[in-house]
């Protein structure tokens, strides 16, 4: 009796929820001077952007047709300013701190790097970069860290979450700075493509969007060569066959030639750094389309900041030694047509001056539509996600930034942004 009665209770409930009018949709609309569609490569003068339960239902500019806006919607008028699509920055660690480098980090509690983590969204989301790749962080922090911001619990942007980077013993993503004595094996540490594989699995299960590996040693890792390669073909290959089943897009730190040769042939979607390519291996990208994603402003952080944050003088050698280097790679990629994305690698730098690396994309080759493209329509499609982000057009998420002035005669003004919007809701207003 008692069973038959919560029952009834339930279908009564069920009932009058199906009865009960749905909500109300909430509409913004946003008006600018001028907005850029990175899609076609041109300006739009005198934009109306309608966004209806953070998706952009319309787009007009001057002499279209104007659109059919409800009784009650929310504005948010921007007179004199430019319209963006919201950023994207295809390479950053949100759970690491360049004011904290080398063996300091010891210093800190495990779960000091989520906290941080949290602070370092919103600096991020505020500086306009609405969705970030977070290539790589410990404990699946940034896993957790994309629930939170996704649940409403923290502000941040769109998170696409690595969860631990795939690396090789003493290699670029192992723990070479402790004696035998404290060794342990790090989670993200494979011998073998069959490892390889079971690992890609181990980390879809836990909340990965994209696969990192690490193809060849680093400047920040102690012990290795920055360029030699540490990752086999069948080992990389084993993990992008393994995560292209899953849906997944795979990426690689690599600055040696061989190891981002060997990633391109391996069938690796995005190539990390890409510093010590050489001619032969940019015409293996274009050939491919391998998106090259480079780093290439935070050298300058790195070499004025120096040990002073406790970095290893190791480490510094290393960057003296790779960063001209890089941006001269990035300017020949540049020339031969290689598909390039936006990422900084935020983390070694500190976090919300993404947006100075488009002065230097933009002084090694790049017009600025183009550094803008990289980071909006080229992320989405090498993210996959071109109906959710990286442009202003109907479908998409209500993610847009407004700045003062013309970043395509200036670029810089995306270093100061006036406004962000972020799935219809106004992030920040200057």
């Amino acid at each position: 009796m008692k069973a038959r009665h919560l029952l009834a209770t339930a279908f009564a409930a069920a009932a009058a929820a199906a009865a009960a009018p749905a909500a109300a949709a909430e509409t913004v609309v946003v008006t600018a001077d001028r907005m850029i569609d990175v899609v076609e490569g041109r300006v739009v003068q005198e934009p109306v952007v309608v966004i209806t339960d953070g998706r952009i239902v319309s787009v007009v500019g001057r002499g279209g047709a104007r659109p059919n806006i409800p009784a009650g919607a929310k504005r948010i008028d921007l007179p004199g300013k430019t319209l963006l699509p919201g950023l994207i920055d295809m390479h950053v660690h949100l759970t690491s701190l360049a004011e904290i480098g080398g063996y300091r980090g010891l210093q800190y509690t495990d779960s000091f790097w989520s906290a941080v983590g949290a602070a370092n969204a919103v600096k991020t989301l505020r500086a306009g970069f609405t969705t970030v790749r977070n290539v790589g962080a410990d404990g699946f922090q940034d896993v957790g860290l994309r629930e939170a911001i996704d649940g409403g619990w923290l502000e941040g942007p769109r998170i696409v979450t690595a969860g631990y980077a795939i690396g090789a013993t003493g290699g670029h993503c192992d723990n070479n700075a402790l004696p035998p004595s404290l060794d342990r094996k790090e989670p993200s540490v494979v011998n073998s493509p069959e490892e390889a594989r079971a690992k890609v699995r181990w980390l879809h299960k836990y909340g990965a969007q994209v696969i990192k590996i690490c193809a060849t040693g680093g400047v920040f890792s102690l012990g290795d060569s920055v360029g030699g390669q540490q990752l086999s073909l069948e080992e990389m290959k084993a993990i992008a066959d393994e995560a292209h089943m899953l849906g997944l897009k795979v990426a690689a730190h690599a600055h040696g030639d061989e190891g981002i040769r060997t990633a391109i042939l391996a069938g690796i979607d995005t190539i990390e750094h890409c510093s010590l390519a050489s001619d032969a291996t940019i015409a293996l990208a274009v050939q491919h389309r391998t998106w090259f994603d480079m780093d290439i402003y935070n050298d300058d952080y790195i070499l004025a900041t120096g040990t002073a944050n406790g970095t290893e003088q190791e480490s510094l050698d290393k960057e003296k030694m790779i960063g001209l280097k890089q941006r001269q790679t990035f300017q020949r990629a540049v020339r031969a047509g290689v598909p390039m994305l936006f990422g900084t690698d935020a983390g070694v730098y500190p976090h919300g001056d993404n947006a100075r690396q488009f002065a230097k994309m933009v002084e090694w080759g790049m017009t600025p539509m183009q550094a803008i493209q990289a980071a909006t329509r080229n992320a989405a499609q090498a993210l996959g996600r071109e109906g959710d982000v990286g442009a202003i057009a109907v479908g998409r998420y209500g993610d847009l930034v407004a700045v003062s002035g013309d970043p395509l005669k200036d670029v810089r003004t995306l270093e100061h942004v006036d406004a962000v919007i972020k799935g219809g809701k106004l992030v920040r207003r200057d």
